[in-house]
Parts: C-alpha cells; structure tokens; sequence
C-alpha cells in the first residue's frame, strides 16, 4: 500500500479531522446564523419547516448549504480523478489547502456575510468528508457521526457475538473519532463565545498540520 495512503488513513491524521469538523458545525451554528455545516440532514428538516410555513427567505439559509455541500462533493471528485496520479503532490493535499484557504477567508468575514460564511464552510465540509473516507481501512466520516455510531455500533455487536479482536478494534476506533468529534464541537462552542467568528482558524490550524502529516514520507 502506498504510503501517503497509510498516512492518510491514519487515525492521528483522521482525529484532527473529526475534531475540525465538529468544530466547524458548532462555529456555524453559534456563530453563522444557527446553520449547520456539515448536518445537511438537520439543515433539510429546518428548511422543510420553514418552506411549510412559507418562510421563503428563512428556508433559503438553509437550502444554500446543501447547494453548497453538494458543489464540495463534486469538487473533490473532480480534483481526485484530475490529480490522482501526480508525483508532487498527493491529491488529498490540493483538498486540504482549498479547505485551509476557504476557512481562512471564512475568518475575516463579518456578521452581514454569514450566508457567504456558511457556504464555504459547508463547501470545505464535502470536500474534506469526499476525500478521507477512511481510518486504518474502515470507512468513516470525519465531518458527522451517525454513520461511524452505526458502523462502531455494527462491530461492537459481531465483537459480542463473535469474540472477533478485529471487531472490536475497528468499534474502538469509530467510538473513538465520535468522541473526537464531540470535542471538538465542545471546543468550538465554547471559543465561539471567546473569539468570534475567528474561532474557525482553529480548524485551518489543525488542516495545516494533517497537510504537514502528509508530506512526511
């Protein structure tokens, strides 16, 4: 296996990730208008609701991030089929730097850009949760936990029945980036209060250091 993958696969490389995300969707939320980042699931239900009682310009916030997440998604796909097989730089990387760049302009933009704010948060999002897939071979997601806490939940379970070592490690290491997760949502909610709409230069932080990580052969 190739080594940049192996790195990128890591679970020290992942848990920066997982905390960036749950980070990013609590400075949203706190900081840009109560709008999810990443949880396009809670942004669909308040868009639905407000379209329902004919809030048109209310559901609009919440349409735009899922526009926007969708636009990431796409992105990335892109940039790993265009680059997938460059020799100086490992794909991966190209995505990290448009994340740290995106969340950079993200950190100077005042109150009256919140719906510009949330839509590159939402587009760094997709493009980070497209792109690292998985963590020592499992699949995961480093920006949402419903699907690592069905996925640990799934082999803690064939641990239980099985005594299977494998499983149980693999259920270790979903609950573990779930925690992550958690933490670095914790993190972000309570900084937000501390330095505002600065707050998401943590992430670019932490993104700097998984693109270092990288570049380490």
């Amino acid at each position: 296996m190739n080594r940049k993958r192996q790195i990128s696969e890591s679970f020290r490389l992942s848990a920066l990730l997982s905390f960036s995300g749950g980070l990013q969707d609590a400075y949203t939320y706190n900081i840009r208008g109560h709008v999810f980042a990443n949880a396009q699931t809670g942004n669909l239900v308040l868009m639905s609701q407000h379209f329902m009682q004919r809030e048109w310009m209310i559901g609009f916030r919440y349409l735009i991030p899922l526009f926007s997440f969708a636009l990431g998604i796409l992105i990335s796909e892109q940039v790993g089929h265009k680059f997938k097989h460059a020799k100086k730089i490992h794909w991966r990387q190209i995505i990290l730097i448009l994340e740290i760049i995106l969340l950079g302009i993200v950190g100077i933009l005042p109150q009256e850009y919140n719906m510009l704010a949330n839509i590159l948060v939402s587009l760094s999002c997709a493009m980070q949760v497209q792109s690292f897939r998985k963590v020592h071979g499992y699949g995961y997601a480093s920006t949402m936990i419903i699907g690592n806490l069905r996925s640990g939940t799934e082999s803690l379970s064939e641990y239980i029945r099985e005594r299977n070592k494998e499983e149980f490690t693999k259920a270790i290491n979903y609950y573990g980036i779930i925690l992550i997760f958690a933490i670095g949502a914790g993190v972000g909610g309570v900084l937000s209060g501390v330095l505002g709409e600065k707050t998401i230069w943590i992430s670019v932080v932490l993104l700097l250091a998984d693109c270092i990580m990288m570049k380490i052969k």
